[in-house]
């Protein structure tokens, strides 16, 4: 179906990365392991890092210790994440695919006329050298990492620093609460896919709209702009 550029063209979407537009667990937790393996603990599995992602790779780190009952001081925290860093970069896209849908979908957006960005806690030079990899780096005007704004997610700046301005009407893409909530805090209405990696059941996080396919994405945000102009 061709989409409205009355409806689409000048408008402002930014999504979020991990768990959304791209499954990257396979990779995070086999970075993750690098770290924490040394140190006597036992392997993350690749189900339970999808409850741990959306905060980024410190609260990650953290997380995986407190897990199994590890004391962990910031001090350390600190010193860990290089470690992770370099293990995660040296293969960032070995086993991380683009969810069902995201290309096609993008380009639909794209050629309506939406301005598409990036909206990630993942460190900014991890996620361009990710979509870089996976070629998806061409659809999206600014990606946006913690290094990158005045205060990651769930602060509002975050998401207005994504979405730029000058824009006719704005929406956030994600799947998890940090999402959600920097939403709220931007006034920008979410969109919430539910396989996703989320801590809590996607459908209790507070989104304007719970979706299951990425294909969704561009009815549902005409859907909520008309509601809103009505």
């Amino acid at each position: 179906m061709t989409l409205s550029k009355d409806v689409f063209a000048n408008a402002s979407i930014a999504f979020d990365l991990d768990g959304t537009l791209v499954d990257t667990a396979p990779d995070l937790v086999r970075a993750l392991n690098a770290v924490i393996l040394p140190r006597g603990l036992q392997p993350v599995l690749v189900s339970d890092v999808r409850e741990m992602v959306g905060r980024g790779a410190k609260a990650m780190i953290r997380r995986a210790h407190d897990r199994q009952d590890v004391a962990l001081t910031e001090t350390e925290v600190d010193a860990l994440f290089p470690a992770f860093i370099e293990s995660y970069h040296s293969n960032v896209a070995a086993d991380s695919i683009p969810f069902p849908n995201v290309r096609e979908t993008l380009d639909r957006l794209a050629e309506a006329g939406a301005r598409l960005s990036v909206c990630t806690n993942k460190p900014s030079v991890l996620a361009d050298l990710l979509l870089r990899e996976l070629e998806l780096d061409g659809y999206f005007e600014r990606v946006i990492g913690p290094e990158r704004t005045r205060a990651k997610k769930p602060a509002a700046d975050h998401v207005h620093d994504a979405l730029g301005a000058g824009h006719h009407r704005a929406a956030m893409v994600g799947d998890s609460a940090p999402d959600v909530d920097a939403a709220k805090a931007a006034g920008v209405p979410s969109i919430i896919l539910s396989y996703g990696y989320s801590e809590k059941p996607a459908g209790s996080l507070g989104a304007d709209r719970l979706i299951h396919e990425f294909s969704d994405v561009p009815e549902t945000l005409a859907e909520i702009w008309r509601t809103v102009s009505d």
